[in-house]
């Protein structure tokens, strides 16, 4: 596991070796190895520790109290030295409080920790939010989302450090099995910023096969917990181009809908004109019609003076017919008594 480089048999093997084991990069591989194999231990006899005994945990349980040290040596590893007017320090308080911007759950325990009486240094500060996370059995996820923010951790971290590299990924995946404890801390009346954070190593010495076993058993984890890595890697790939494939369609279907709109307003604007059209011609039909009517209305009236004047025209014939009849008897009698005069002259 660890990066060893080894040329047996040759003096210059020996001190290629030293080199390595000199070299910065293969130190801090080889820390973040071994607080990672602490971690794993720290939490798995926590875990069983726990659930043996049965009940709330609270601030003075020894393998609780070890687990919070093994996690603040996780988080200063690779801290970078921050520069003050009391000179350089080095805390894990400033990348914790990054998690309430990535998590807005995360906000309450940190107004919580700010908002504890007597806390005066960050590193107090980053003790009790490691409490109060982990008693709202929110750590695992409060540790993912900060380390799947690398470029936010730069900030803080050398990019060697433990939070920066696959350790680190690894360690917030272990976290998910604290979920099943149960603990309760007051910390009001705890000295957190004086507690020196040493690591107990008596808890986890083992001897014999149980040690070879241990270790075995974290190989096989930290195997398993690659797999997983890749498999997630993998899984992100596939989401990235199924993602990138739906930004295609997302924008393919927004220019449809952009021509659909366009399709819409021009169909708006003709059906306008349309409706003002047959508005037009609604309104020709109406005067039309009453035209019609008035016209209709005229032609009875012109029919009925027509039947009259009919009606006079039979009347003045029959009349004239009569005037006719009677001047004519008139006439022949006339005549015949002109004839007769005459006959007599």
């Amino acid at each position: 596991m660890m990066l060893m480089m080894n040329y047996a048999g040759t003096g210059a093997g020996n001190t290629a070796t030293e080199k390595v084991q000199k070299n910065p990069n293969y130190l801090m591989a080889n820390e973040r190895m071994n607080l990672m194999n602490m971690a794993k231990l720290s939490i798995k006899g926590l875990i069983e520790s726990a659930l043996n005994l049965g009940r709330t945990l609270d601030s003075d349980y020894a393998p609780l109290q070890q687990f919070f040290v093994v996690m603040e040596h996780c988080l200063k590893h690779g801290l970078k030295a921050k520069k003050t007017f009391l000179g350089q320090n080095k805390s894990f308080w400033g990348p914790l409080e990054l998690v309430e911007k990535l998590v807005p759950e995360a906000a309450e325990i940190t107004a919580s920790v700010k908002d504890l009486p007597g806390l005066r240094t960050p590193v107090g500060r980053g003790r009790a939010w490691l409490r109060l996370a982990l008693m709202q059995k929110k750590l695992s996820e409060y540790m993912k989302a900060l380390i799947n923010r690398k470029d936010l951790l730069s900030e803080f971290y050398e990019p060697n450090a433990l939070m920066m590299e696959e350790e680190g990924a690894i360690i917030s995946g272990l976290l998910v099995g604290l979920n099943v404890i149960d603990a309760n801390f007051c910390m009001k009346g705890e000295d957190l910023d004086s507690q020196v954070g040493v690591i107990d190593f008596s808890m986890y010495l083992k001897e014999g096969p149980i040690a070879k076993s241990s270790e075995e058993d974290v190989e096989k984890e930290l195997e398993v917990q690659i797999g997983m890595k890749q498999e997630m890697e993998m899984a992100m790939k596939m989401l990235d181009r199924d993602v990138c494939e739906k930004q295609e369609a997302l924008v393919a279907l927004r220019q449809q809908l952009d021509d659909l709109r366009a399709l819409k307003h021009e169909l708006s604007f003709k059906l306008q004109s349309s409706d003002l059209a047959l508005k037009q011609k609604n309104e020709l039909n109406s005067r039309l019609e009453e035209k019609t009517n008035q016209m209709a209305a005229t032609i009875k009236q012109l029919e009925h003076r027509l039947r009259g004047a009919v009606r006079d025209r039979l009347d003045a014939e029959e009349a004239n017919r009569l005037f006719k009849q009677d001047f004519g008897d008139k006439i022949e009698s006339l005549q015949m008594e002109v004839d007769r005069l005459r006959k007599q002259w």
